[in-house]
């Protein structure tokens, strides 16, 4: 059974805080955009952390019931994109995220805070 948006998202950011993703941001599209309902982004100190962090959110995902639709980016590890359809997660190296600055262009969209 597949798990309801707002519940992937919970499971997407707390596998990136438990490998220690930095400035984790779920940003609300749901009022935005029909590409999918949340985008998550994060980001890691170094490739390993990067590649450690899109890992965990993959098994963490598949172990909820839900199917990765995709995963690019990780043998760079400069920038992960993983498709989860609902939730889309961008992992990025540190100095990748301040060039891209996804939150900028995605601006109209609402930061999910969290309790």
């Amino acid at each position: 059974m597949a798990v309801h948006s707002d519940e992937l998202l919970q499971i997407t950011v707390a596998a990136a805080e438990d490998k220690k993703a930095v400035r984790v941001v779920a940003l609300n599209l749901k009022e935005i955009s029909l590409v999918a309902d949340y985008f998550v982004v994060c980001s890691g100190n170094s490739d390993t952390q990067v590649q450690a962090i899109a890992t965990e959110i993959r098994k963490q995902a598949e172990k909820s019931g839900t199917r990765v639709r995709g995963i690019e980016g990780m043998d760079s590890a400069r920038w992960v994109l993983i498709d989860l359809g609902d939730v889309i997660v961008h992992v990025f190296h540190r100095d990748e995220r301040e060039y891209y600055n996804i939150e900028r262009l995605w601006s109209d969209a609402k930061v999910v805070e969290f309790a």
